[in-house]
Order: structure tokens, then sequence, then C-alpha cells
């Protein structure tokens, strides 16, 4: 298997985890489980699909990613399904950390691979493009996934999260001229992982206006 397929399956399995915890904490059923779980995983790619004109988007293409992410979803609903006490609570400390080691390592993973298709596209010399593609790729699943839930989305609010994708998808475009495809790829993402870890734990954030309160 090659590196891209692994970082593939890595991020499939995060994003589509991420988004089978939401919906069962939002207390959708079984095929709401497994549409919002699905849609986190593969939504991303999709996106970057549509805006790269590749018809139909790789996703439909090759089925493994929607199979991987429904198995994913199936064994994460059993297991809540289960065990209810893990909703309660008492666990919520343990669910948020959760999420946030699942989505950090869905968002590097799809961040350098959506910057990386840009490139077997054809447009290598357009940065920029590849940069907002990898973005796109990134936080395009955790986006439909919130606005389906009815939440805010994570960019609007996480503690450095497209930021994150952004810096990831940089590495990778200019780390690749000087290494190894694939040791860009994993460099990427690591750097994503790692900044949106240390932004949850030192509760990095962006500055945000102080609208005074009515009184």
């Amino acid at each position: 298997m090659s590196i891209q397929f692994i970082i593939e399956i890595i991020g499939t399995i995060a994003f589509a985890s991420s988004g089978a915890m939401v919906a069962i904490r939002k207390r959708l059923d079984l095929f709401g489980v497994l549409v919002l779980g699905a849609t986190t995983a593969v939504g991303g790619g999709i996106i970057r699909d549509i805006i790269l004109k590749i018809s139909p988007p790789g996703a439909f293409q090759n089925p493994v990613y929607f199979g991987m992410a429904a198995a994913t979803v199936g064994v994460i609903f059993l297991i809540c399904y289960l065990n209810p006490e893990f909703l309660d609570m008492q666990f919520l400390e343990g669910y948020e950390r959760l999420m946030n080691i699942l989505d950090a390592i869905g968002l590097g993973a799809f961040t350098v691979l959506g910057a990386q298709k840009a490139v077997s596209a054809g447009y290598e010399n357009y940065r920029f493009l590849a940069v907002f593609l990898g973005v796109v790729t990134g936080v395009g699943g955790g986006l439909l996934r919130d606005m389906m839930a009815g939440i805010t989305p994570y960019i609007l609010k996480k503690h450095i999260y497209a930021c994150a994708s952004i810096v990831g998808a940089v590495v990778y475009m200019y780390g690749r001229l000087l290494i190894d495809d694939s040791a860009a790829l994993i460099s990427g993402a690591v750097v994503v992982v790692v900044i949106r870890l240390l932004a949850t734990k030192y509760r990095w954030n962006l500055p945000v206006a102080k609208v005074p309160r009515s009184k």
C-alpha cells in the first residue's frame, strides 16, 4: 500500500468517527449516524473534486472510502448502543478530548491529500490553489457535518482550526520541493495535528471583536 492510501484510510476513519460521535450526541438514528459519519469522511474530497472538475468525484469512483466510513460508523454506533453510559455527562470531558484528537488527525490527513490532488491534477505551479484545495478537503467534511447537525461549524470557532490546515498545506507544498513527496505528506499532516493539539491544550484563539451588551 502506498503512503497516500494509508493516509487516506487514517483520515477516513478519523473523520468518520468524529462525524458518528457528533450524530450520536445529537441522538440521531442509525441512518442519521451513517449519513453524518460518511459525509464528514468524504465530503471535503467531493467538494475538492467538484472544483477540479473531476467527474464523478473520487469517493464515487472507489467505494472503499464509503465502505471504510460505514464500517467505522457501525462499530462506534454499536459500542455506544450497547454501552449508553459512554454518553453520560461524566464522560463529556473524555468525549471532547477524543473528538479533538480525531478531528486533528482527519484534518491533517485530508489537508495534505487535498493539496497533493491539486498537484497531481496539473496545478503544481498554482500553489495558492493547491493550498486552498488542501484546506477545503480538510475542513469541508466537518463543515457539512456541523451544518447538518445544526451547530456552529468548528472552523468558525475552534482553536486555530482552519489556520492549522493552511500551515500544513503550505508545509507540504514547499516541503515537496526539498524532500520526497511522501515525506512532505507526512510532515504537513504532522504539523497540522501538532498545531491543533497545542491550540486545544493552551487555548490558542484568533482575536474576537468584543460586542458590548445591550442595556
